[in-house]
Formats: C-alpha cells, sequence, structure tokens
C-alpha cells in the first residue's frame, strides 16, 4: 500500500526532520513526531467510524492544529476534506454540505450554533466538535445527530500508519468559491495540484527548511493553504497558526517566534504597518512577504522598504491551487501593477475567446495550464464544459479576468470580466447578493458593484431600483441580508436609483454605475 499524496508528507518528516517542531497553536506546540502520531490516530479513529476512501468529511473552524490533523488524515486514508468559510450564513452551510455530499462535519466549539443549523436536512451523519476555544452552545436539544468531543476521538484509536493506496490524481480537497451565477462551485484539488503549488512555492519563493512561516489569513481559503502551511511542511518548516488575524498580535509573534515568512493580503498588512507597535517590534527575522488578492498600494510598499522588506506579489485563484503567477521582490518597482511572471511548472497566455493566442501587450482572457490546474469542479458539467478550452497545446483553464503579456512576459490584469469584487482578501460575486436581494417584493431592479475602499481595497455597493408604490432604506436592505449572506458580502452602501442604464438585450451596464455612483 502506497501513498502518493500529501496525507504521506508528515510521516516522512517525522524521520527526515525528526525533533524539529511542525506546528504551533497559541501555547501548543507540536514536534512532527507528535503531530504525525496525532495525524494517524484521527484518520484510524474515521475508518473506525465509517469513513471511507473518496467520502468527503467537512471542517468548520477557524486556524487550528486540528484543521491541519484533519486534512493529513483523510489525506492518509484516501478521503475528501471539504474546509467551510467560518463566515457563512446558516443557509450557505447548508448548501456546501448538500452539494458535497458530506458525511461527517467536524467544528470547532465556536462554531456550534452555525455547525447545528448548518447538518439540518443534509447527508451529514456524524458531527465532531474540537474544544479549541470558549464554547458557544447552541439551542438545546436541536442536533439530533450522534456527536463526540474530538480529543475522545483522538484517544479512541492507535497511532499506527494506515496503509491506504493514494494516487497523485486522487481528489484530496474540494474547495468551494463563488460562481458568478450565485450559485456556488466546488473546485476539484487533486493530491497533484497541491503539491506541485507546493513545488512551484518553493521553487520560485526559495523556502527553505528552517522557515517559520506566519499563517495570519483563515486557511479555508486555498491562499493561506497553498501559499504558506503546505510549502513550509513540504520543505520541514514551522507553521505558527494564529486563529483571526490581529495586527498587534501578528508583530507579537513574528518578534517572539522570529518569523521569516509571512502570507497575506493587502490589508492585512496594510494594519501591521499602521498598529502603534510597528516601529519598536524587531522584525529583522522577516526574509520573505508574499501577497496576493490586489496590489500593495505604493504607501504600503514604502512603509516595508523603509525597514528593509519588500513584497513577492502574485495572481491565482482556487482552480489554480492557487499560484498561477508570482512577481519577484526584484521588480516591485520596475513592474508595478503586474501580477507578475508563470510560476516555474505552470504556463500562462493571453488569448481571444476562440482560443486564439494573442501577441504582446494585447488585452484578452488570461489562460492558465499547468499541473496545479484543477480537472473541474465537483457535479458541474456545464461549469467544466465552459472553463476548460483545449487546442493543439493542450486544456487551459479559462480565468474569466482579462490582461495582457508585456514583451518580456509579465502579466497585467485589465480588468474583471466576472465583475468579481475583491474584499480584504475575501472574493466577492455580485450575482449572488443580486439574487438574494431580488427576493425583495420592493426592489424592481438591483445591480452590486465594487467600489474603492481604503481599507478593504474594495467593498460592494448595491444600486437599487424601487418597486413603484414602495418604500426601501439602506438600513432596512442591510438587515435584510444580515444572517442570509456571510457578512464580509454584504454591501456596505446602498445608493437608490430611478433607472438602470441597460444594453440592448436588457442588460445592466454596470461600467456607466460605477462611473455614475462609484465614488
Amino acid at each position: 500500500m502506497t501513498n502518493h499524496g500529501i496525507g504521506d508528507w508528515i510521516e516522512r518528516r517525522q524521520i527526515k526532520s525528526a525533533g524539529r517542531p511542525a506546528v504551533t497553536a497559541g501555547n501548543v506546540e507540536l514536534s512532527y513526531e507528535q503531530f504525525g502520531d496525532r495525524i494517524n490516530r484521527l484518520a484510524n479513529a474515521l475508518t473506525d467510524r465509517g469513513v471511507q476512501r473518496g467520502e468527503r468529511v467537512a471542517y468548520l473552524g477557524e486556524n487550528s492544529v486540528e484543521f491541519l490533523e484533519t486534512l493529513f488524515a483523510l489525506g492518509s486514508i484516501g478521503a475528501v476534506f471539504v474546509p467551510l468559510n467560518t463566515r457563512l450564513a446558516g443557509p450557505e452551510v447548508i448548501f456546501h454540505l448538500e452539494d458535497s455530499g458530506s458525511k461527517m462535519l467536524i467544528a470547532s466549539h465556536t462554531m456550534e450554533p452555525l455547525a447545528v443549523a448548518g447538518v439540518e436536512n443534509t447527508d451529514v451523519e456524524r458531527v465532531i466538535f474540537v474544544n479549541d476555544g470558549d464554547r458557544v452552545p447552541a439551542e438545546q436539544g436541536r442536533l439530533q445527530l450522534p456527536s463526540e468531543q474530538y480529543d475522545d476521538v483522538l484517544a479512541s484509536a492507535s497511532a499506527d500508519r494506515p496503509r491506504v493506496n493514494v494516487e497523485l490524481e486522487d481528489l484530496a480537497i474540494i474547495l468551494y468559491t463563488s460562481g458568478t451565477t450565485g450559485s456556488p462551485k466546488g473546485a476539484m484539488l487533486s493530491h497533484s495540484n497541491l503539491t506541485w503549488n507546493a513545488i512551484n512555492v518553493i521553487t520560485d519563493l526559495a523556502l527553505t527548511n528552517d522557515e517559520i512561516s506566519l499563517m495570519i489569513s483563515p486557511m479555508f481559503h486555498v491562499a493561506a493553504l497553498g501559499m504558506g502551511v503546505l510549502p513550509t511542511f513540504l520543505k520541514g518548516g514551522h507553521v505558527i497558526l494564529e486563529p483571526r488575524f490581529d495586527p498587534g498580535r501578528a508583530l507579537e509573534l513574528v518578534e517572539r517566534h522570529k518569523v521569516t515568512f509571512i502570507s497575506g493580503v493587502p490589508t492585512t498588512y496594510q494594519m501591521i504597518a499602521e498598529h502603534p507597535d510597528w516601529e519598536k517590534t524587531d522584525i529583522s527575522s522577516l526574509q520573505s512577504l508574499t501577497c496576493g488578492g490586489s496590489a500593495v498600494p505604493l504607501r504600503i510598499l514604502e512603509a516595508y522598504e523603509d525597514r528593509g522588506l519588500s513584497f513577492t506579489m502574485g495572481y491565482g485563484m482556487t482552480e489554480t491551487a492557487p499560484g498561477a503567477t508570482t512577481l519577484p521582490a526584484r521588480y516591485s518597482r520596475e513592474k508595478m501593477g503586474s501580477a507578475g511572471l508563470a510560476h516555474f511548472h505552470t504556463h500562462v497566455r493571453v488569448a481571444d475567446f476562440d482560443g486564439s493566442v494573442l501577441p504582446p501587450n494585447e488585452v484578452g482572457e488570461v489562460q492558465i495550464q499547468g499541473p496545479n490546474v484543477i480537472q473541474g469542479y465537483w457535479n458541474r458539467e456545464e461549469a467544466n464544459k465552459n472553463s476548460f478550452i483545449t487546442d493543439d497545446s493542450g486544456t487551459w483553464f479559462r480565468s474569466g479576468d482579462m490582461g495582457y503579456l508585456d514583451d518580456e512576459g509579465f502579466l497585467f490584469i485589465s480588468d474583471r470580466l466576472k465583475d468579481m469584487i475583491i474584499s480584504g482578501g475575501e472574493n466577492i460575486y455580485p450575482a449572488q447578493v443580486e439574487q438574494e436581494l431580488a427576493q425583495l417584493d420592493s426592489i424592481a431592479a438591483v445591480a452590486v458593484f465594487g467600489v474603492a475602499d481604503e481599507k478593504w481595497g474594495e467593498v460592494g455597493r448595491a444600486a437599487i431600483v424601487v418597486r413603484e408604490g414602495h418604500e426601501l432604506t439602506e438600513q432596512e436592505v442591510l438587515s435584510y441580508l444580515d444572517g442570509r449572506l456571510a457578512r464580509y458580502k454584504i454591501p456596505k452602501s446602498v445608493v437608490f436609483v430611478d433607472d438602470m442604464p441597460r444594453t440592448a438585450s436588457g442588460k445592466i451596464r454596470k461600467p456607466q454605475l460605477r462611473e455614475k455612483y462609484g465614488n
């Protein structure tokens, strides 16, 4: 029995990196030997509870040791990890569990009310609660499923290594990404996708065995997992986990643990640089800063350069696990605004919608090819047909983003075909918000678009036409969405308009809305 996937990584590190710390979360520090033993116990315990090869197990919780143990344990028995965004609303959790067909949910005590609400009318047969924070009890008597405590589950099984055949092309993770039609899609990330992305990262970012990586972004997003956690473990480094981001706490951890590497988004770096402790904290250990989601503002770039630091920026998405391009720190000024060069084992081209490759400096659709690119979406045949194009050079993923390559192969993103809003590193798809608002009888038409925000980069704004004979206030709109959507998806402002600018076919012209109401 041979495991070729990520579930084999920690066992190998138990020997290659014996005695070295693997992961620290709060006051808990585990060596690679301890980490591996706990992973094996969980894998055996899940098998004892009926989890079989190919079955899905969902996880609802913030960054924690248990999150990673679940990922690797499932990888070691050939099962599939389904991480859920902790900021989802109850109906959204239900959708993800139903769509993935998850048979089990592992959830933090802090997420208990959302977990209990989320398993209703799904295929989930058992819930395991992780004691990783202050328990927030759900309404008494509501959970009708068998439930256990994570520590008890671990104690019930042996630390013997499970022996299961796992191939690189086997499915490892289903990670949901919002669709342009408002329906989230499960990107199917194989063990090969995750492995090759990690290889790209350690090749282009030059991570070492001595890396001490601070994870300040949630691991239920592919960026933290793919650009930080997995490459660090592949090299045998030390991962420092924070359950949630706090700029002062991040600075404290950098100094205490002599952190060498941080993976984040522009908003987090801005908040760190603006914290009162920024100037007095010893950050001399830092060597690598990587940033995705959007370009780092010049004033933030300068704040870090003043302390001898520079950024490696990049472009990617869940479907590329996530790295597609990276802008080396040495080009941060010369190629400012660029998303960088294709990762070492990845190819990027710009083509028209027929697949004809365009010459340098011509804008077209960004298309990506490589072993880090997913094979498709979970149970989404139509999306799979529309998201890939095949020609003599192979199969390419259609990003839906518009951009161009300059004469040296550096990618510049021009516009988002999908109208996606990136707010503080979170992806917001207006169609999902618009669908929710369309349920209100008082709304005749609605369009959601992004507007600039100094703190978050972008936030949503809703333009609404009120139906004749009705009245509606901004507060009523925002209150209606509260509880139906994750809070970060809810627009930060509303403008009421008499009519929508439309094309001849009746489609709303969002560029005109942005121009008129975007300031």
